[in-house]
C-alpha cells in the first residue's frame, strides 16, 4: 500500500514559495531518495495545495506512476474559498466524504488516490454510513485503501467493526509526545497490521526549544546516540527511534529543503540498539522505566 519508509507531507507547501517547476524538483529530489509517499489533505493551504501538485502531474503526468497520493477529509474549515461553512465543524457524512474525493482528484489531476484518511473524529460519525462511502468509492476505482487520522483506539474499532479493510492510521507521535505508544494505538496497528504514520514525527521544532526540559533532556540523549552511531544530526537519531518500533512507523516528513529530505531518509540506515532506545524514552518521560 504505502512503498516507502516516509511519506512527504505538504501541509506546509504555500509556505515555502515554490514555483510549479521548483516544486517538481521538490517532488523528484524526494523519488529520488526512495520516498514515494505524498501526503494531503483537502484543508491544506487553505484548500490549495492539492491543485498546485495538481499542476506538476499536469506537467509532468509520468510521476504519478512511481508514488502513492494520500489525502485526508472531514474538516470544514472558515475560509473564502468554502464560503457556505459558517463555523468550523467535522463532517463524515457519505455525501461530503464523496464530494471531497471528487474534489480531491479533480485538484491532484489524478483518477484515483492511493489512500484516503478521515482527518479528525466527529462526534456525529455514524460507522455504517462512512463504511457504505468507502465501500462505493472502492467499488468505483476512485480510492484503493482507507483509513483514519487522530482516532482514539476505540473509535477505530468502531469503523473497523463496520469496514473490512483500514489500512492506515495518521497519528502525531515523536521522542516527545509518547501517548501513543502508551495508549493502545500502537498495538492496534500492530494487531490489524495498519500503517502507523506519524505527522510531526520531529515534534514541529518543540524538540529545539531551549524553554522546554524535556525537549532538553532528550536533546541531550539523541546526542549522545549521534555520536556513537556516527548519525549526522539529532534529527536522524530522533526519526531512526521511530523506525526501530515493529509497528512500522512511517514519520511524515515537512520540509521543502532536498538536503533536509536526503539527509531524513539516510536515517533509515541508522540501527539503534534497544539500549539507546530506551535511553531516549527514559529521557524523553524523565524516568527510569519502572
Amino acid at each position: 500500500m504505502l512503498t516507502s519508509r516516509f511519506a512527504f507531507g505538504l501541509w506546509r507547501l504555500t509556505q515555502w514559495d515554490l514555483g510549479t517547476s521548483e516544486l517538481t524538483r521538490l517532488v523528484e529530489s524526494c523519488l529520488e531518495v526512495g520516498i514515494s509517499t505524498f501526503d494531503h489533505a483537502d484543508i491544506y493551504g487553505d484548500h490549495t495545495c492539492e491543485r498546485r501538485f495538481g499542476e506538476v502531474l499536469a506537467n509532468r503526468p509520468r510521476l504519478r506512476e512511481r508514488m502513492q497520493i494520500v489525502t485526508k477529509c472531514g474538516i470544514k474549515l472558515v475560509s473564502a474559498n468554502r464560503p457556505e461553512h459558517a463555523i468550523k465543524h467535522y463532517d463524515t457524512s457519505r455525501e461530503h466524504i464523496l464530494r471531497s474525493v471528487d474534489n480531491s482528484l479533480e485538484s491532484l489531476r489524478t483518477d484515483h488516490l492511493d489512500l484516503l484518511l478521515l482527518h479528525r473524529p466527529d462526534p456525529l460519525m455514524d460507522a455504517d454510513e462512512i463504511a457504505a462511502a468507502f465501500d462505493e468509492l472502492r467499488r468505483a476505482g476512485k480510492v484503493l485503501h482507507f483509513g483514519v487520522s487522530n482516532y482514539t483506539p476505540a473509535q477505530l474499532a468502531l469503523l473497523d467493526d463496520r469496514f473490512d479493510g483500514l489500512a492506515a492510521h495518521q497519528i502525531e507521535i515523536s521522542v516527545v509526545h509518547l501517548d501513543r505508544f502508551l495508549d493502545g494505538t500502537l498495538d492496534q496497528c500492530q494487531r490489524r497490521r495498519m500503517v502507523p504514520m506519524a505527522w510531526s514525527p520531529l515534534a514541529g521544532g518543540r524538540l529545539f526549544s531551549t524553554e522546554d526540559t524535556q525537549a532538553e533532556r532528550v536533546r541531550a540523549a539523541l546526542a549522545a546516540v549521534r555520536d556513537e552511531t556516527g548519525a549526522a544530526s539529532v534529527d536522524q537519531v530522533a526519526l531512526a527511534w521511530l523506525l526501530r518500533h515493529p509497528a512500522k512507523i512511517v514519520p511524515v516528513l515537512g520540509t521543502g529543503k532536498p538536503e533536509r529530505i536526503r539527509a531524513a531518509a539516510r536515517s533509515a540506515d541508522l540501527n539503534l540498539s534497544r539500549q539507546q532506545w530506551f535511553a531516549i524514552w527514559s529521557a524523553s518521560t524523565g524516568r527510569e522505566v519502572p
